[in-house]
């Protein structure tokens, strides 16, 4: 990354448009999730939301997903390159802490529009040596400008893994969201992977009742979906085992207590 990050006319401008008197998503995720970047504003609200230890435990269970993802694609499916989108807050266990760990040479870009993230966005950028990190100013529906902003780190003739965690909540409409992944699908070569998590609409009713509370105090709207919607954006991919579950359910281990069922849907496919 160029040494002028803290100089950049656009990011200068983006920080300015923070508030720390307004709860913030990221924040009150990275909060739910056990990070520190965040403000009391932000886990005051997370902490009276209706649910909010159902949310905390949701938060966990998808971090948890993403570090078993990210180990089985570096490890054991021969990925090097992944494209993860949302890339939120630098809580331990980004995806290029985890594949580096494994593979050094891997390289990785994150996407996120957030000031909140875009602020804490340098900390994403120290790369294992002979591998490659970089960041993305870039909403996730412009997969034009994602694609483009990509290719200058990654190699789109080599597989990638595209990491839409929970990433497409944020995204209005199940066909805009579909058509973000579809699109993503398509800019990548076959024997690449999509991930996708996202918060349940049918799962359970507390949920509903938490995300509802979210949505009459903040302007960063969450959707959430059904086990059919979340099907219906990978019909095109071939579902790794165990298909579409709980995040909780996907693959977590032998050593690994088995978590109840927890209201996010996952899925891991590939494109063939």
């Amino acid at each position: 990354m160029q040494d002028d990050w803290d100089h950049d006319a656009t990011r200068r401008a983006k920080a300015a448009l923070i508030d720390t008197k307004v709860p913030n998503a990221a924040r009150v995720w990275d909060y739910l999730s056990g990070g520190r970047d965040n403000f009391e504003v932000d886990r005051r609200a997370a902490r009276t939301m209706a649910a909010a230890s159902l949310m905390g435990v949701t938060a966990l269970a998808a971090r948890a997903l993403k570090q078993r993802v990210v180990r089985h694609l570096a490890a054991q499916a021969g990925v090097r390159q992944f494209l993860d989108l949302g890339a939120g807050l630098t809580t331990s266990g980004s995806t290029h802490e985890i594949a580096q760990s494994l593979v050094p040479q891997c390289r990785i870009v994150y996407v996120d529009n957030d000031p909140v993230v875009l602020s804490h966005a340098r900390a994403l950028l120290k790369s294992a040596p002979g591998g490659a990190t970089s960041y993305l100013d870039c909403d996730v529906e412009d997969v034009d400008a994602i694609v483009s902003g990509a290719r200058e780190t990654l190699d789109f003739s080599q597989s990638v893994a595209v990491m839409l965690l929970t990433t497409l909540a944020f995204v209005e409409g199940v066909a805009a969201a579909t058509a973000v992944v579809s699109s993503l699908a398509d800019a990548v070569p076959p024997g690449s992977y999509v991930v996708l998590s996202h918060l349940a609409s049918d799962v359970d009713p507390a949920l509903c009742r938490a995300v509802a509370q979210w949505n009459s105090m903040s302007e960063q709207w969450l959707t959430l979906r059904s086990r059919a919607e979340v099907a219906a954006m990978v019909t095109r991919l071939d579902p790794v085992s165990p298909g579409l579950v709980p995040v909780s359910a996907w693959r977590p281990g032998a050593t690994i207590p088995r978590q109840a069922d927890v209201p996010m849907h996952g899925i891991v496919a590939r494109k063939f």
